[in-house]
């Protein structure tokens, strides 16, 4: 069967990479095409748009940019089109998703969507718009089951997809010679995966670091980004030797770290499997800020809160992300009680999410629901 999957983000490439690869063990025969990135290529499907080209995040970058995703949208719609899929796997990243789902569903196109867009969290109405366009829906936190069910839909839990990936990660034992780091204990910075973030981001997190001599700091970088963007803006914030950049080894750096300041998103999921002690950050533009202030409806930001109940890891958000909020809370962190603390939550949040399995639980689904 041809199987055609859109993903718009770092984390979709990574989850639907593992789908590709379950995909093609549940059907021989799978051909696959995609929008999506080099993970999802090297999983064996046809890349026909790179993810960093489609990120834009918050309401006014989108606004400044809708020329350009209006394009995306003709583009893919065509493309699509011309392979004329079995199947339209849609891999979280709503805004363009959704409505890429409604005009597939027009196309009488087969949809199914892996990975929830987080319609719990805010703009509930669009599970309206999911049960009318979305043939099947494959969800991954827990909770998410019942809340379909409250709108009459029916969805299939299949567990979170991080637990394999982090289970399949082996760590480097060379880690710190390989990046002339020295024995210094390491804090981890990741600042996120687009550059708007990563430029609002670092500004305080790099600054922070000059309250900690006896640490080295090292940022992730993102495999969107090309590292000589980090090097221009350690070089405008006058830290250009005060910090290190790895390229292509989070996991093992956060192996390697004695606690992480991570932007919020997949990432602060992952530190927490890699049971690395975390900081929660997050600062978008104050206008876009103010807009989703109003239409979140969920009292975290952090998936690891948010599938907890509580406040497990800190979360420092908008005005209380700055340098002495983010000093202040960082020292408590290094602090043995609070590191203890952290893993005994850690380790319930490993039991909430359940076994791993979870790409080739999804492939073994859609294989069969095509079959029928």
């Amino acid at each position: 069967m041809k199987y055609y999957l859109i993903a718009g983000e770092a984390s979709g490439d990574l989850h639907g990479s593992y789908l590709i690869k379950a995909l093609a063990k549940a059907d021989p025969a799978a051909d696959f095409r995609c929008w999506g990135g080099d993970l999802m290529q090297a999983a064996g499907a046809n890349l026909q748009k790179h993810y960093r080209d489609l990120a834009f995040m918050g309401f006014v970058e989108v606004l400044l940019n809708i020329r350009t995703i209006l394009g995306n949208f003709k583009a893919c719609k065509a493309d699509v089109l011309a392979y004329q899929p079995d199947v339209l796997i849609l891999v979280d990243y709503p805004g363009f998703n959704l409505r890429m789902a409604k005009w597939a569903k027009q196309q009488g196109i087969k949809v199914f969507y892996y990975i929830s867009p987080q319609i719990w969290a805010w703009h509930s109405s669009r599970v309206h718009q999911i049960k009318a366009n979305v043939d099947e829906m494959f969800v991954i936190l827990p909770f998410e089951q019942d809340f379909y069910a409250k709108y009459g839909m029916e969805v299939n839990f299949v567990g979170h997809p991080l637990l394999d990936v982090v289970q399949d990660h082996k760590a480097d034992p060379n880690f710190r010679r390989k990046n002339q780091l020295s024995d210094q204990p390491i804090i981890a910075l990741l600042p996120g995966s687009r550059k708007q973030e990563i430029s609002r981001m670092l500004s305080v997190l790099l600054a922070t670091a000059d309250h900690f001599p006896s640490y080295q700091f090292v940022v992730a970088g993102a495999p969107s980004q090309d590292k000589d963007y980090y090097f221009s803006l350690f070089e405008e914030l006058g830290r250009e030797n005060k910090v290190h950049l790895v390229e292509g080894q989070t996991y093992t750096l956060l192996q390697n770290a004695e606690a992480a300041l991570v932007t919020s998103g997949t990432a602060t999921l992952e530190t927490a499997l890699l049971e690395c002690p975390q900081i929660v950050c997050y600062r978008g533009s104050s206008i876009s800020y103010a807009i989703a202030k109003r239409l979140i409806n969920v009292k975290y930001i952090s998936l690891v809160n948010l599938i907890m109940d509580e406040e497990l890891v800190l979360e420092l958000i908008q005005d209380d992300f700055n340098v002495k909020r983010t000093t202040q809370a960082l020292t408590n962190l290094l602090k043995t009680g609070e590191k203890e603390r952290i893993a005994k939550g850690y380790q319930r949040l490993k039991t909430k999410l359940g076994d791993g399995g979870a790409a080739l639980r999804c492939a073994e689904t859609m294989v069969n629901r095509l079959q029928e």
